[in-house]
């Protein structure tokens, strides 16, 4: 399995789950990690993003070039 690095930072989770979906249709493998700790309530949310993807190397510009497409179809 390949070693996994964050991609970008999400700013909500709309976001998340729209590119989640694609990623997940077109069979890319990610994570989804959200910033919310309960703990905290939500707080590193509010100062950082909802959280971030995280991928292998080899599909990063494939994964920001659907976000950037998911971002302009707003």
């Amino acid at each position: 399995m390949a070693k996994f690095k964050k991609i970008l930072v999400l700013n909500n989770e709309v976001e998340a789950r729209l590119l989640d979906a694609v990623l997940e249709e077109q069979q890319i493998p990610h994570l989804m990690r959200s910033y919310h700790d309960r703990a905290y309530d939500g707080l590193w949310q509010q100062q950082q993003g909802w959280g971030h993807v995280e991928a292998s190397e080899h599909y990063e510009e494939q994964i920001l070039a659907i976000y950037e497409d998911l971002k302009n179809d707003k």
